[in-house]
Protein backbone atom coordinates (compact mmCIF):
# COMPACT_ATOMS: atom_id res chain seq x y z
CA UNK A 1 0.00 0.00 0.00
CA UNK A 2 1.01 3.58 0.00
CA UNK A 3 3.09 5.67 2.30
CA UNK A 4 0.97 8.39 3.76
CA UNK A 5 1.76 11.69 5.27
CA UNK A 6 -0.74 13.01 7.52
CA UNK A 7 -1.02 16.45 8.54
CA UNK A 8 -3.52 16.71 11.39
CA UNK A 9 -2.51 19.51 13.81
CA UNK A 10 -6.12 17.40 15.87
CA UNK A 11 -4.44 14.71 18.05
CA UNK A 12 -8.04 13.37 18.58
CA UNK A 13 -9.00 13.49 14.80
CA UNK A 14 -5.30 12.68 13.59
CA UNK A 15 -5.39 9.44 15.62
CA UNK A 16 -7.97 8.46 13.94
CA UNK A 17 -7.26 9.59 10.45
CA UNK A 18 -4.16 7.47 11.08
CA UNK A 19 -5.75 3.95 12.44
CA UNK A 20 -8.07 3.90 9.52
CA UNK A 21 -5.12 4.63 7.22
CA UNK A 22 -3.04 2.04 9.06
CA UNK A 23 -6.20 -0.46 8.68
CA UNK A 24 -6.63 -0.73 4.84
CA UNK A 25 -2.57 -1.31 4.92
CA UNK A 26 -0.71 1.78 4.58
CA UNK A 27 2.16 3.39 6.44
CA UNK A 28 1.17 6.56 7.71
CA UNK A 29 3.33 9.00 9.25
CA UNK A 30 1.29 12.02 11.44
CA UNK A 31 2.50 15.04 11.26
CA UNK A 32 1.17 18.56 13.58
CA UNK A 33 2.94 21.31 11.83
CA UNK A 34 3.89 23.07 8.75
CA UNK A 35 7.11 22.82 10.01
CA UNK A 36 6.90 19.05 10.65
CA UNK A 37 5.72 17.98 7.30
CA UNK A 38 8.58 20.69 5.66
CA UNK A 39 11.26 18.39 7.38
CA UNK A 40 10.00 15.11 6.41
CA UNK A 41 9.90 16.42 2.89
CA UNK A 42 13.31 18.05 3.20
CA UNK A 43 14.73 15.17 4.57
CA UNK A 44 15.57 13.49 1.18
CA UNK A 45 14.39 10.19 3.02
CA UNK A 46 14.22 7.15 0.24
CA UNK A 47 10.84 6.11 1.09
CA UNK A 48 8.62 9.99 0.09
CA UNK A 49 5.07 9.92 0.46
CA UNK A 50 2.92 8.53 -2.55
CA UNK A 51 -0.35 10.85 -0.60
CA UNK A 52 -0.62 13.78 1.71
CA UNK A 53 -3.46 13.88 3.61
CA UNK A 54 -4.33 17.67 4.56
CA UNK A 55 -6.62 18.99 7.31
CA UNK A 56 -8.27 21.96 5.84
CA UNK A 57 -10.60 22.43 9.32
CA UNK A 58 -8.21 23.58 11.60
CA UNK A 59 -7.93 27.48 11.71
CA UNK A 60 -4.35 28.20 12.66
CA UNK A 61 -2.62 25.89 9.34
CA UNK A 62 -3.04 26.74 6.00
CA UNK A 63 -3.56 23.93 4.30
CA UNK A 64 -4.31 24.60 1.11
CA UNK A 65 -1.28 27.63 1.18
CA UNK A 66 1.37 24.81 1.98
CA UNK A 67 0.31 22.45 -0.59
CA UNK A 68 0.23 25.59 -3.01
CA UNK A 69 3.63 26.31 -2.07
CA UNK A 70 4.84 23.01 -1.67
CA UNK A 71 3.40 22.08 -5.36
CA UNK A 72 5.39 25.59 -6.20
CA UNK A 73 8.54 24.11 -5.31
CA UNK A 74 8.70 20.90 -6.33
CA UNK A 75 8.36 18.85 -3.12
CA UNK A 76 4.90 17.28 -3.78
CA UNK A 77 6.27 16.32 -7.41
CA UNK A 78 4.48 12.37 -7.74
CA UNK A 79 2.60 13.14 -4.55
CA UNK A 80 -1.56 12.82 -4.85
CA UNK A 81 -3.36 14.84 -2.00
CA UNK A 82 -6.30 14.67 -0.29
CA UNK A 83 -7.85 17.46 2.23
CA UNK A 84 -10.60 17.81 4.54
CA UNK A 85 -12.80 20.35 5.15
CA UNK A 86 -15.77 21.29 7.32
CA UNK A 87 -18.93 20.37 5.30
CA UNK A 88 -20.11 24.30 5.42
CA UNK A 89 -17.14 26.03 4.31
CA UNK A 90 -17.54 25.92 0.37
CA UNK A 91 -14.66 28.50 0.12
CA UNK A 92 -12.56 26.31 1.34
CA UNK A 93 -13.12 23.71 -0.40
CA UNK A 94 -13.33 25.91 -3.81
CA UNK A 95 -9.82 27.02 -3.05
CA UNK A 96 -8.58 23.49 -1.73
CA UNK A 97 -9.82 22.66 -5.92
CA UNK A 98 -8.34 25.19 -7.34
CA UNK A 99 -5.14 24.80 -5.77
CA UNK A 100 -4.73 21.34 -7.23
CA UNK A 101 -5.78 19.06 -4.45
CA UNK A 102 -6.49 15.68 -5.87
CA UNK A 103 -9.29 15.09 -3.99
CA UNK A 104 -11.31 17.48 -1.03
CA UNK A 105 -14.07 15.86 1.30
CA UNK A 106 -16.16 17.04 3.70
CA UNK A 107 -14.72 15.86 7.40
CA UNK A 108 -17.21 13.40 7.86
CA UNK A 109 -16.78 11.24 4.43
CA UNK A 110 -13.08 11.28 5.75
CA UNK A 111 -14.26 10.02 8.73
CA UNK A 112 -16.31 7.15 6.92
CA UNK A 113 -14.31 6.67 4.12
CA UNK A 114 -10.69 7.70 4.54
CA UNK A 115 -9.19 4.59 4.25
CA UNK A 116 -10.92 3.60 1.29
CA UNK A 117 -10.08 7.31 -0.35
CA UNK A 118 -6.84 6.93 0.22
CA UNK A 119 -6.06 3.69 -1.57
CA UNK A 120 -8.14 4.52 -4.59
CA UNK A 121 -6.51 7.81 -4.74
CA UNK A 122 -2.53 6.30 -4.28
CA UNK A 123 -3.03 3.49 -6.63
CA UNK A 124 -1.49 3.69 -9.85
CA UNK A 125 -3.88 5.58 -12.27
CA UNK A 126 -6.58 4.80 -9.07
CA UNK A 127 -10.04 7.04 -9.41
CA UNK A 128 -10.84 8.73 -5.94
CA UNK A 129 -14.21 8.51 -6.10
Amino acid sequence: MARVLALVPDLLFGSRVQSMLSAEGHDVELLSSEGALRARLDSRAPDPPQLLVVDLTNDDLDGVGIVEALRAGGALEGVKTLGFYSHVDTLVRERAERAGFDLVVPRSRMAREGGLLATRLSAEGGSPI
